[in-house]
């Protein structure tokens, strides 16, 4: 029963997860856009800052924890093919998100290099890989 707790944990997480990296280039988007300096460029830092700190982050941790915690009480899971795809796809998903911590600084720096059609592009990775890892989950296709 337990282990039910902890999938259900595990699904808020990456809920909460997606919402941060789908939230956060979205935002990059309209700051690209304001001068640096700026007010309205100050609140997107503080914006920023706040989703990837209290949100974003915490929620990718908590994701990985019940994660592992199902990877390694549910039998079976550790030797099917589609799991190791989903896991490789998850570090990609995670590496994109330190990724965003890195473009999180660079604005909080006002060094941000890239317009703002950089990151209206960056934004369709997270719903790519999270549709190919959430596939993978409920079809499990080998």
């Amino acid at each position: 029963m337990w282990l039910l707790y902890i999938k259900a944990f595990h699904i808020i997480a990456v809920i909460a997860w997606m919402a941060g990296l789908l939230y956060l280039p979205r935002l990059f988007v309209y700051h690209a856009g304001s001068k640096p300096g700026s007010e309205q460029s100050e609140t997107f830092k503080i914006m920023e800052r706040r989703l990837l700190r209290f949100i974003t982050t915490p929620a990718m941790i908590a994701s990985w924890v019940f994660g592992l915690i199902l990877a390694i009480y549910a039998i079976g899971w550790r030797t099917a093919g589609w799991f190791h795809l989903k896991l490789v796809l998850v570090i990609l998903l995670s590496a994109y998100s330190g990724l965003l911590a890195k473009w999180t600084r660079d604005f909080a720096m006002d060094r941000n290099t890239h317009p703002a059609r950089f990151y209206r592009i960056a934004n369709e990775v997270p719903t790519i890989l999270m549709i190919l890892i959430v596939i993978l989950a409920v079809v499990r296709p080998f």
